[in-house]
């Protein structure tokens, strides 16, 4: 037999040298075991980690979910338990995880944040033009918007994968699968105006194909591209949490709002299935009214 206290402090010692999760991620990990230890403890005789059975784990779920917690954070509770018990199984102290079959509740769909158009031009129109990247950083911010890349993607996007003639980028996304994605005119603009300026200075001399570079002539990092980011969007007195995904979902949601075909979309993305695009079909309330006013016989303006 094991008590709660062992379990607990071996547990936590496994995620942090061998799993070599986080402070934080440990401490979530470790705070919803002690509250399923302290559900356990309530019975007489207390039940031990290695006695707990599926019915068990339910009722100290219901038990949660009857205090008003909410379904990301019992989905959270349920990924603990599995995890505790696997742990328990993997140090044989357990035959039989009794957390496998338990079913996490569905977490409501959050709808990522996005920009409208007066904003993102704010952002461009914040960038310092006299700074030595600034151009370089307008070019970014062009590029994440009218292309929709991943910042992983924008930071390893080649000149060579760069076609100015036909408006084409190929994309190296996820797990190395190539697509194409349209480039418009501004972005082409802005990456050519800074191909002319700060990239030559950048390059010091050297030949590198990669488009966006740093101050040593080296591609940029993610972290580099997420504070080109954060600046413009302080200076441009933006008061929304921006990152250089928030112009991916902006991107979409623009598209999608304008009318475009969700496959087409979901192409451009290089989302694998066609549910995770769909995400962007919302409709803002404003755009949902002038639809009606502009389209519907009985509200459309007298010209």
């Amino acid at each position: 037999m094991i008590t709660w206290e062992e379990a607990i402090e071996n547990y936590s010692m496994y995620l942090t040298l061998e799993r070599s999760l986080s402070v934080h991620s440990v401490a979530a990990y470790l705070n919803d075991i002690r509250k399923l230890a302290r559900f356990c403890m309530q019975d007489t005789p207390p039940v031990l980690p290695t006695e707990l059975t599926y019915p068990v784990l339910n009722l100290h779920l219901s038990a949660l979910r009857d205090a008003g917690i909410s379904a990301r954070t019992q989905a959270r509770n349920v990924s603990s338990l599995k995890s505790f018990f696997k742990y328990l199984v993997y140090d044989e102290k357990l035959r039989v995880n009794p957390a496998a079959n338990l079913d996490a509740p569905k977490s409501p769909k959050m709808l990522p944040s996005v920009l409208t158009v007066d904003e993102i031009e704010a952002m461009l129109r914040a960038i310092d033009l006299d700074k030595s990247e600034g151009q370089r950083d307008r070019a970014i911010i062009e590029t994440l918007y009218s292309c929709g890349l991943r910042v992983s993607e924008l930071c390893n996007l080649k000149l060579s994968n760069i076609n100015f003639r036909m408006g084409f980028v190929k994309v190296e996304g996820k797990g190395n699968k190539e697509r194409l994605v349209p480039i418009g005119t501004k972005a082409k603009e802005e990456i050519r105006g800074y191909m002319k300026t700060s990239r030559e200075r950048l390059l010091k001399g050297r030949g590198e194909d990669i488009v966006f570079l740093n101050r040593f002539g080296r591609k940029l990092s993610r972290v580099a591209v997420f504070n080109i980011i954060k600046q413009a969007t302080l200076k441009a007195g933006i008061n929304k949490v921006i990152s250089p995904h928030t112009l991916r979902h902006s991107f979409a949601s623009h598209l999608v709002n304008g009318g475009a075909n969700i496959r087409a979309v979901q192409d451009m993305l290089g989302h694998k299935s066609i549910l995770t695009t769909e995400i962007y079909t919302h409709l803002d309330n404003a755009f949902l009214r002038d639809t009606l006013v502009n389209y519907h016989p009985r509200s459309r303006k007298k010209g």
